[in-house]
């Protein structure tokens, strides 16, 4: 049952069901299936990092992030954001795009919003739009649901094109994130967890160091359902490269809803002449 406020007034299941129809009419055809899926979705992925002229790479990848709002906006994880006294004076916030169908061009971000008790923030971004990935409803996901998830593996040695794994919503379970910067969970640290404040979704679908901040996607409507925030590892950092648990979790996409509410600009309004 819905227990948010005002939910069955005017909006009933069949109402909700034609607005999503609606909705996804406008982004992916009814045919769509996972490739569609993922082709619509990668020019909208970004890795997030920093940008440095004089260093070799000057580029400092960090994680992952997309496209939202009208594409000058992107969502990724407080976690993948360097601390302020590690920002050097000549690097800058930036996201890598893609250009060519390749992700290659540097462009600077600035902290538009945060949402630290989610481990969200969302980021500005210079240059054109991007092209941004549709957004679920808050309650879209339910277990069983077929997903995909899409990033940056591996702290970007795959190079910087989107890459795609593919699973389920095995379980919501309650959480509290860790304070530390690392997103990474030993089951010793996940039991500490479980008392927890807010519902997370666990993924049975491999990611890995670099993925965090990514979109997870429904499989079959290209909608973002969550955010990539940790991955449970088996021993040391290097097991999640070597042996990966295949146990992923995510921040749903309910919270992100409630961060561009508090931190996007309103939309432009039109107001009538006078006669």
């Amino acid at each position: 049952m819905d227990a948010r406020p005002g939910a069955g007034h005017g909006t009933g299941p069949r109402r909700r069901a034609w607005l999503a129809a609606s909705l996804l009419s406008l982004t992916l055809p009814a045919w769509a299936g996972l490739p569609d899926v993922i082709a619509a979705a990668k020019p909208g992925v970004v890795a997030v990092g920093t940008f440095n002229p004089l260093d070799n790479p000057r580029f400092s990848f960090r994680g992952s992030g997309f496209a939202v709002l009208d594409g000058s906006y992107v969502i990724t994880n407080q976690h993948v954001l360097p601390p302020a006294n590690e920002v050097e004076q000549l690097s800058r916030l930036s996201v890598l795009v893609a250009r060519n169908g390749k992700v290659s061009e540097a462009r600077s971000a600035r902290l538009a919003g945060s949402d630290r008790s989610h481990d969200l923030v969302l980021l500005k971004i210079e240059g054109p739009s991007l092209p941004p990935l549709p957004l679920a409803d808050a309650d879209a996901a339910r277990e069983g649901m077929s997903i995909a998830l899409m990033g940056f593996p591996i702290a970007g040695a795959l190079g910087y094109s989107p890459v795609t794994h593919r699973g389920i919503v095995s379980a919501v379970t309650s959480i509290a994130l860790p304070a530390a910067n690392s997103r990474q969970l030993d089951p010793r640290a996940l039991q500490k967890l479980r008392e927890g404040s807010f519902d997370i979704f666990q993924l049975d679908a491999t990611a890995y160091p670099g993925n965090s901040g990514g979109p997870v996607l429904d499989a079959e409507t290209g909608e973002v359902v969550a955010v990539v925030n940790m991955v449970l590892v088996r021993g040391t950092r290097e097991n999640a490269i070597q042996y990966p648990s295949g146990i992923s979790y995510a921040i749903p996409v309910r919270h992100v809803h409630e961060l561009l509410q508090q931190a996007a600009p309103p939309e432009p309004t039109a107001t009538a002449l006078p006669r």
